[in-house]
């Protein structure tokens, strides 16, 4: 039997390296983040960051209701809950995303290929600098 005590995770690993305000932040964390709806709708504070996140849907006009083509069943959705923190570990919000449960979907069947715009800051600023050489 392993005595946990001399082969914890706590005996190996040191944050003493870390900047104070990081030690201060991952040793003071108390907020917890709900693993299901039922336990997000108890608490104010993710009610309203899963209204913040609909309207957002709704804004962007993320979706329409079409009818569903037969034989076909609908793909559920997720709420995923996160606390965000700013970079000196200070609390920044609560955030709630609504995620399709895509990996019930079978490729040809459900859908033929994908598509998702993603651009890295990297890149859009050598493209505007490479248009401002061209100028």
């Amino acid at each position: 039997m392993v005595n946990m005590n001399t082969r914890g995770i706590s005996n190996n690993i040191s944050y003493s390296h870390l900047p104070f305000h990081t030690q201060s932040f991952l040793s003071s964390t108390s907020i917890v983040e709900p693993t299901s709806y039922n336990d997000a709708i108890k608490d104010p504070l993710w009610v309203t960051a899963m209204q913040e996140e609909i309207q957002a849907l709704e804004l962007n006009n993320t979706w329409c209701v079409v009818p569903l083509p037969p034989g076909k069943v609908p793909i559920g959705c997720k709420w995923v809950y996160k606390v965000k923190f700013r970079s000196n570990g200070e609390f920044e919000r609560y955030k709630a995303l609504l995620v399709a449960k895509g990996y019930n979907q079978q490729e040809g069947v459900d859908f033929v290929e994908t598509f998702s715009p993603v651009a890295k800051l990297v890149t859009v600023r050598t493209v505007l600098a490479l248009a401002s050489l061209q100028h």
